[in-house]
């Protein structure tokens, strides 16, 4: 789970997080644009409408596969009579809701996908609604800079790491007095050693396996392979210099690459850039 995020919408401080790349909104602090004081019984208010009941089980129903169905119906049958009542703490554990959660400490509350806290904004008022989603976007143009910039400061430091190890093959690898072709098969021969190393295949293997891709294999490859193979670059410069020959450097690269992609696959920090 992403770090909370704040928007502020007509004086209102509306906490945001991600989950799963999907986004979700404080209802809680969404309510408070009606009542401060008493923001859980506007969101109970607006949760036993039958309207409401209709819009969040059809959300659910398409993007929960677990969604307890059978449960679903028999609530919205009772929805709209007097003595009904519904709070998000029933919904979510009868039904098996993922569209709207709960949590607790310093940034507790009720939570819902953008897509059902924008329907929540709609019942409060149209005009909280429309300055609501113009701040998200807003955020989520702020949020989309900052990635660019930290994905164009790796894709330089990659750059910067393939000279180095171009260098190191420079003078370690190839001989002198070769023709142009010799040396760009020794240049090609160390780029798929590092592709054998990471993603188990050569450049033409993975051509011959993705025939209708216009990339090549590091255009389709993930930030955390990114990563490790900028990593790898270097590591590799650092095997040839010691003399450490190819069949040997393959090994033990591809032995660093799986411990490097264990480590970021978990990496709160590289989540950050997805």
């Amino acid at each position: 789970m992403a770090k909370n995020r704040r928007i502020n919408v007509q004086g209102i401080d509306i906490v945001v997080f991600e989950d799963d790349k999907d986004d979700f909104m404080s209802l809680t602090d969404i309510a408070r644009h009606r009542d401060s004081e008493r923001s859980d019984y506007i969101l109970q208010n607006w949760m036993r409408n039958r309207s409401t009941i209709e819009f969040i089980g059809l959300w659910e129903k398409f993007n929960n596969p677990d969604f307890n169905s059978i449960e679903f119906e028999g609530i919205k049958s009772m929805a709209g009579s007097n003595s009904f009542s519904l709070t998000p703490k029933r919904w979510i554990e009868t039904t098996n809701a993922i569209g709207i959660t709960s949590k607790t400490g310093r940034y507790g509350g009720t939570f819902a996908h953008k897509d059902i806290a924008f329907e929540f904004a709609t019942w409060l008022s149209a005009e909280f609604k429309f300055y609501l989603i113009k701040e998200f976007q807003r955020l989520k143009e702020e949020e989309s800079k900052t990635k660019k910039l930290e994905w164009n400061l790796q894709r330089t430091i990659s750059k910067i790491n393939y000279t180095i190890h171009t260098d190191a093959i420079k003078e370690k690898l190839i001989p002198l007095m070769i023709n142009i072709k010799q040396k760009n098969f020794i240049y090609a021969d160390e780029a798929d050693l590092l592709n054998v190393a990471l993603f188990g295949k050569t450049a033409k293997e993975w051509r011959d396996e993705n025939p209708d891709d216009k990339g090549n294999i590091r255009d389709s490859a993930s930030i955390e392979q990114l990563v490790v193979l900028s990593n790898l670059e270097s590591i590799n410069a650092m095997l040839i210099q010691q003399g450490i020959i190819q069949a040997e450097r393959v090994l033990k690269l591809n032995e660093i690459a799986i411990s490097q992609m264990k480590s970021l696959i978990n990496s709160t920090v590289l989540n950050k850039l997805k």
